[in-house]
């Protein structure tokens, strides 16, 4: 059955300004996080290769958004990853993690400077959350360059993260790629924990009421 309304365009009333107090599951996440023992997987020409990294990630609270009738409250992010012993950055993401009250629907869109964006949909589970998105879908999809279907074929995308009762989290994420000129799907896999650095800001329709600067 249509779990959608017949009346697609009526935004919902009275909707509450602080994305901060409404994120749900995604509270945890809000604020600057930082992980120094980060374990990346990838491949090359010769064999996987091993690297670990450290991690920065600020996650900030963003003004309740409506798709018609569906709200969504969320965070906007940006993660920088170096490798241990090196200063330039070999991974940089920016996207928003959703959460959609109504439905308990979890979603992260993602995208990276190398031609590519995902957006993953889930659920919480008892400890954490879990987003997966698969190339050719079109609801939790894949979209990458040509050269990326090319060579680095992405199939799949996997994102769990675990919380921890010291107020840390952890995640595993779980790529996996079709490398032109090797056999079967390589897991590229990258996992790290995060420690908060910095509290959350409001988002900025709560600064504003509040008189401060967006």
């Amino acid at each position: 059955m249509n779990p959608f309304p017949d009346d697609i365009f009526t935004e919902p009333e009275n909707v509450d300004p602080d994305g901060l107090a409404n994120l749900g599951p995604l509270r945890r996440l809000a604020g600057v996080w930082e992980g120094r023992k980060g374990q990346d997987v990838n491949p090359k020409a010769d064999g996987p290769e091993r690297r670990e990294y450290v991690e920065r990630i600020e996650m900030t609270p963003i003004d309740p958004q409506a798709n018609g009738p569906q709200l969504l409250y969320g965070l906007r992010y940006h993660v920088r990853i170096i490798a241990v012993g090196e200063e330039t950055t070999f991974h940089d993401q920016v996207g928003y993690w959703l959460w959609e009250p109504a439905t308990g629907l979890v979603m992260q869109s993602l995208a990276i400077p190398r031609g590519q964006t995902a957006l993953a949909g889930g659920a919480a589970t008892d400890t954490g959350l879990k987003v997966s998105a698969r190339r050719g879908e079109t609801e939790y999809g894949i979209s990458s360059t040509a050269f990326l279907e090319h060579a680095f074929r992405t199939d799949s995308y996997t994102l769990e993260i675990t919380f921890h009762d010291d107020g840390s989290w952890s995640y595993v994420s779980d790529t996996m790629l079709a490398v032109r000129g090797q056999e079967g799907l390589f897991q590229h896999r990258d996992r790290n924990t995060l420690t908060k650095v910095a509290e959350p800001r409001g988002n900025p329709l709560m600064r504003r009421e509040d008189g401060l600067d967006l």
